[in-house]
């Protein structure tokens, strides 16, 4: 394994076991804090796959987000036994009640939404499985309509743009069904084996913890693939890999919906971790955000990508509790992003690369002795 290789994977084992030492200094507060933050971290692992070796912006990441989210959100509703309908036999969320048109038979309004969309999630794993399906599906279906047209460039993010704006559209006007503006809230705790993890205490943070671990290493791992270098190289150039007799729109497409697999995932451990799910996640702002944190880390490094949506996750909760600095900690960050468009385009990530290369560069001189050995070798040998 070359040796820059071994640094790459030395870089991430120490991210890894800083993760899982972090509950030993950290009260309960600043821990589900964290385990919100790596939850961001996954989401610029999905951006950095997408938009880094894929060469598609997406700037509707949101979507995905908030399929996974809701998805599991309607599992956890249907648990909490809080937020049920009072007086039915049916598990019916209790907004459904008070959403329902004056003057409509409200008992069997409310059944007979539920049972067409809500009685599924039921199961607990209904909702995780809808949570990882209906992303993958969504940037499947997407991506072959886009990339079969040969659409790219600015063209795919107006599209996922618009795409996302659309979906949270409707999320909003259905409100008698997914709770409008208010979104999903009083859910129950996610349930494992009799395990429930409570958003406050150490399982729940290593439950994050440890799947944005597995993320990390898949991603990297599928990106040293043999597909994920011809990916690449369709990204640096379409034409030429299809010359090569490569299917570029299959390529494309699977990997656009690895990186809305991770999306959607990353939705269902932010609902594990806040307990509620909104339509904000689906805001243009939201998912803009989340190119930002790439670009910043370092949009063609899964790592890099990681690490600058926790700096930046981290740098907005200081300023924007820090007086002085609530009204313009947007403004800030804002700075903070041009500054590193304009002196960092490769973002952190290039720099650390950058300095690894320096130090590789710098090998030991020989000494005099062997380098007069080599020399009365040369004679010899002529």
């Amino acid at each position: 394994m070359p040796v820059k290789r071994k640094i790459d994977w030395a870089i991430y084992a120490a991210f890894v076991v800083l993760m899982m030492l972090l509950p030993l200094v950290m009260d309960a507060f600043w821990l589900n804090r964290a385990a919100k933050y790596l939850v961001y971290s996954m989401l610029g692992v999905a951006v950095a796959l997408s938009w880094g070796y894929a060469g598609i912006l997406n700037l509707g990441q949101g979507l995905f987000f908030g399929a996974g989210a809701y998805m599991l959100a309607m599992s956890l509703k249907l648990a909490s036994t809080t937020s049920l309908q009072q007086g039915s036999d049916k598990p019916v969320p209790d907004f459904m009640l008070w959403n329902a048109e004056p003057g409509a038979p409200t008992e069997l309004c409310c059944i007979n939404k539920a049972s067409f969309l809500w009685l599924p999630f039921q199961s607990q794993w209904f909702g995780v499985a809808m949570g990882l399906i209906l992303p993958v599906l969504l940037a499947t279906i997407l991506g072959t309509i886009v990339f079969r047209k040969r659409i790219s460039g600015v063209f795919v993010s107006i599209i996922t743009l618009a795409l996302v704006l659309l979906v949270r559209l409707v999320v909003i006007d259905s409100q008698p069904v997914t709770n409008g503006f208010n979104g999903l809230t009083d859910l129950g705790w996610f349930n494992v084996a009799g395990l429930e993890f409570d958003p406050y205490i150490v399982p729940t943070y290593y439950l994050v913890a440890v799947s944005l671990s597995l993320v990390l290493v898949g991603a990297r791992l599928l990106i040293d693939t043999r597909s994920g270098l011809i990916l690449q190289a369709v990204r640096d150039d379409q034409n030429r890999a299809r010359y090569l007799g490569f299917d570029v729109p299959a390529y494309q497409t699977f990997f656009f919906a690895v990186s809305a697999a991770i999306a959607g995932f990353a939705g269902m451990l932010y609902v594990i971790a806040s307990e509620f799910a909104s339509p904000t996640f689906m805001d243009l702002t939201f998912s803009i955000t989340m190119v930002v944190w790439a670009a910043v880390g370092g949009r063609a490094s899964i790592l890099g990508a990681c690490i600058g949506a926790i700096l930046i996750n981290t740098i907005s909760a200081t300023v924007s509790e820090t007086e002085g600095f609530a009204e313009a900690w947007k403004a800030i960050i804002g700075l903070i992003f041009v500054l590193v468009v304009l002196y960092l385009p490769r973002g952190l990530a290039g720099l650390a690369h950058d300095f690894i290369d320096r130090l590789l560069a710098r090998k030991p001189t020989a000494s005099p002795q062997a380098l007069q050995v080599s020399e009365t070798s040369s004679q010899l040998a002529e």
